[in-house]
Protein backbone atom coordinates (compact mmCIF):
# COMPACT_ATOMS: atom_id res chain seq x y z
CA UNK A 1 0.00 0.00 0.00
CA UNK A 2 1.66 3.33 -1.21
CA UNK A 3 1.18 6.49 1.40
CA UNK A 4 1.85 9.58 1.08
CA UNK A 5 2.28 13.01 2.93
CA UNK A 6 3.72 16.41 2.13
CA UNK A 7 5.19 18.78 4.53
CA UNK A 8 7.86 21.55 5.72
CA UNK A 9 11.40 20.10 7.34
CA UNK A 10 9.90 22.53 10.25
CA UNK A 11 6.82 20.69 10.29
CA UNK A 12 8.75 16.85 10.35
CA UNK A 13 8.23 16.45 14.28
CA UNK A 14 4.68 17.08 14.02
CA UNK A 15 3.88 14.24 10.95
CA UNK A 16 5.99 11.63 13.29
CA UNK A 17 3.21 9.94 14.75
CA UNK A 18 1.60 9.17 11.45
CA UNK A 19 4.55 8.07 9.83
CA UNK A 20 5.28 6.24 13.13
CA UNK A 21 1.86 4.34 12.78
CA UNK A 22 2.84 3.09 9.16
CA UNK A 23 6.36 1.72 9.99
CA UNK A 24 6.81 0.54 13.05
CA UNK A 25 6.26 -2.79 12.56
CA UNK A 26 8.97 -2.88 9.72
CA UNK A 27 12.58 -4.59 10.60
CA UNK A 28 14.19 -2.50 7.58
CA UNK A 29 13.44 0.85 6.53
CA UNK A 30 15.35 1.92 3.03
CA UNK A 31 15.26 5.66 2.51
CA UNK A 32 15.67 7.27 -0.93
CA UNK A 33 16.23 10.37 -2.09
CA UNK A 34 19.09 13.10 -3.26
CA UNK A 35 21.30 14.34 -1.11
CA UNK A 36 19.69 17.44 1.75
CA UNK A 37 16.44 15.31 0.62
CA UNK A 38 15.78 14.62 4.69
CA UNK A 39 16.80 11.11 5.58
CA UNK A 40 18.70 12.02 8.75
CA UNK A 41 16.40 14.61 9.66
CA UNK A 42 13.72 12.32 9.35
CA UNK A 43 15.78 9.30 11.39
CA UNK A 44 16.65 12.53 13.72
CA UNK A 45 12.74 13.03 14.39
CA UNK A 46 11.90 9.60 14.26
CA UNK A 47 14.80 8.87 17.15
CA UNK A 48 13.26 12.42 19.23
CA UNK A 49 9.78 10.82 18.80
CA UNK A 50 10.47 7.87 20.54
CA UNK A 51 12.78 9.22 23.12
CA UNK A 52 15.65 7.63 21.93
CA UNK A 53 18.38 7.28 24.78
CA UNK A 54 21.63 8.60 22.30
CA UNK A 55 21.87 11.91 20.23
CA UNK A 56 21.43 11.23 16.42
CA UNK A 57 23.81 11.76 14.32
CA UNK A 58 25.09 11.14 10.62
CA UNK A 59 26.20 7.77 10.21
CA UNK A 60 28.37 8.44 6.94
CA UNK A 61 31.87 7.86 8.40
CA UNK A 62 30.87 5.60 11.39
CA UNK A 63 28.56 3.60 8.54
CA UNK A 64 26.50 2.30 11.27
CA UNK A 65 25.04 4.72 14.62
CA UNK A 66 23.08 2.39 17.36
CA UNK A 67 20.13 3.98 19.30
CA UNK A 68 18.07 2.50 21.84
CA UNK A 69 14.01 3.33 22.80
CA UNK A 70 11.29 1.56 25.07
CA UNK A 71 8.48 0.35 22.87
CA UNK A 72 4.77 1.03 23.32
CA UNK A 73 4.73 -2.17 25.73
CA UNK A 74 8.13 -1.47 27.35
CA UNK A 75 10.15 -3.69 25.14
CA UNK A 76 13.60 -1.98 24.86
CA UNK A 77 14.96 -1.99 21.32
CA UNK A 78 17.20 -0.81 18.70
CA UNK A 79 17.70 1.30 15.69
CA UNK A 80 20.29 0.69 13.51
CA UNK A 81 20.48 4.24 11.44
CA UNK A 82 22.83 3.12 8.60
CA UNK A 83 24.33 5.22 5.85
CA UNK A 84 25.82 3.41 2.81
CA UNK A 85 26.96 6.46 0.68
CA UNK A 86 30.49 5.16 0.98
CA UNK A 87 29.98 1.87 0.83
CA UNK A 88 31.45 0.33 -2.80
CA UNK A 89 29.72 -2.63 -3.38
CA UNK A 90 27.95 -5.78 -0.94
CA UNK A 91 31.36 -7.53 -0.17
CA UNK A 92 32.00 -4.17 1.13
CA UNK A 93 28.53 -3.67 3.28
CA UNK A 94 29.18 -7.55 4.20
CA UNK A 95 32.98 -6.93 5.42
CA UNK A 96 31.48 -3.78 7.05
CA UNK A 97 28.83 -6.06 8.88
CA UNK A 98 25.68 -4.71 7.44
CA UNK A 99 24.74 -8.41 7.35
CA UNK A 100 24.75 -9.03 11.19
CA UNK A 101 23.17 -5.47 11.58
CA UNK A 102 19.97 -6.68 9.45
CA UNK A 103 19.85 -10.04 11.11
CA UNK A 104 19.33 -8.43 14.46
CA UNK A 105 15.90 -9.01 16.64
CA UNK A 106 13.75 -6.29 18.23
CA UNK A 107 15.73 -3.65 16.09
CA UNK A 108 14.49 -1.15 13.45
CA UNK A 109 17.15 -0.98 10.76
CA UNK A 110 17.22 2.24 9.27
CA UNK A 111 19.26 2.53 6.13
CA UNK A 112 20.25 5.62 3.71
CA UNK A 113 21.37 5.09 0.46
CA UNK A 114 20.35 1.67 -0.06
CA UNK A 115 20.97 1.27 -3.26
CA UNK A 116 24.91 0.91 -2.81
CA UNK A 117 24.44 -2.87 -1.53
CA UNK A 118 20.70 -3.62 -2.50
CA UNK A 119 21.17 -7.57 -3.21
CA UNK A 120 21.86 -7.67 0.91
CA UNK A 121 17.95 -6.23 1.00
CA UNK A 122 15.44 -9.07 0.55
CA UNK A 123 11.85 -9.88 2.27
CA UNK A 124 10.41 -7.75 4.29
CA UNK A 125 11.87 -4.15 3.62
CA UNK A 126 9.69 -1.10 3.76
CA UNK A 127 10.82 2.04 1.53
CA UNK A 128 10.23 5.36 1.90
CA UNK A 129 10.91 7.93 -1.37
CA UNK A 130 11.65 11.59 0.02
CA UNK A 131 11.03 13.92 -2.89
CA UNK A 132 11.21 17.87 -3.07
CA UNK A 133 8.35 19.81 -4.51
CA UNK A 134 10.15 22.66 -3.94
CA UNK A 135 12.90 24.86 -1.51
CA UNK A 136 10.29 24.15 1.58
CA UNK A 137 8.30 21.54 0.43
CA UNK A 138 9.12 17.80 0.92
CA UNK A 139 7.19 14.46 0.01
CA UNK A 140 7.26 11.50 1.80
CA UNK A 141 6.28 8.20 0.02
CA UNK A 142 5.50 4.99 1.89
CA UNK A 143 5.82 1.46 -0.23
Amino acid sequence: MKRQIRYTLDQINEIMPQIWAWIKNEPVIALHGGLGAGKTTFTSALCAYLKTEEAVSSPTFSLINEYHFKDENGISKTIYHSDWYRIKDEEEAINAGIEDMLQQQNAICIIEWPERAEGLLSGNVLHIDFGMEDADIRILTVK
